[in-house]
């Protein structure tokens, strides 16, 4: 089972900036074992909803040709919860893009209240790891379109985002494969 941390972007622009939202639903395992009684999503799991998105908007910038993780949490503070039924907003913007990562800094919002603010570092693995996939593309193409990244994203001179080659061509094959 693959967790997601954010259910869908409202805006993806490549290499700058991305909003994500997250409903905290009461269906959801997690929130009944941190606390019993007290359902809540809690920090590490609003800095998980940052890694993800932040990972995906710096990943974006190579083309998802770099596999990156996150390598740093530079800094996080927290100053509420959320609850389940809460909806929150994660802001990622992008500080640095460079041959080896890069770094962001987030907010996370429940409606006009602050609950926390992160800064962030991701790392390239390169060339470590070769011949460890870190996701099936096919599937990874799947997820991007279901988050609607490509669905609203943007370049930053505000024309749509190309789906990465690579991606489609796996998907392709996939297809290919499971009707052929």
């Amino acid at each position: 089972m693959r967790w997601f941390w954010i259910d869908q972007f409202t805006e993806f622009i490549s290499g700058t900036r991305a909003v994500a939202i997250k409903t905290v639903s009461l269906s959801e395992d997690y929130l009944h074992d941190h606390i019993p009684g007290f359902p809540y999503m809690s920090g590490s799991l609003i800095i998980e909803g940052f890694a993800q998105s932040g990972g995906l908007l710096v990943g974006e910038a190579s083309g998802f040709q770099e596999r990156v993780v996150l390598a740093k949490v530079t800094r996080a503070e927290f100053y509420d919860t959320a609850r389940p039924g809460d909806t929150i907003v994660l802001t990622t913007q992008v500080e640095n893009i460079g041959s080896t990562g890069g770094s962001i800094t987030g907010t996370c919002h429940l409606n006009d209240r602050l609950l926390a603010e992160v800064e962030l570092v991701f790392a390239n693995l390169r060339d470590r790891f070769d011949g460890v996939d870190q996701f099936i593309p096919e599937e990874f193409l799947s997820m991007l379109r279901i988050l609607r990244m490509y669905e609203l994203g943007q370049k930053p001179d505000g024309s749509p985002l190309d789906i990465p080659p690579h991606l489609l061509e796996a998907e392709e094959l996939a297809e290919r494969q499971m009707h052929g």
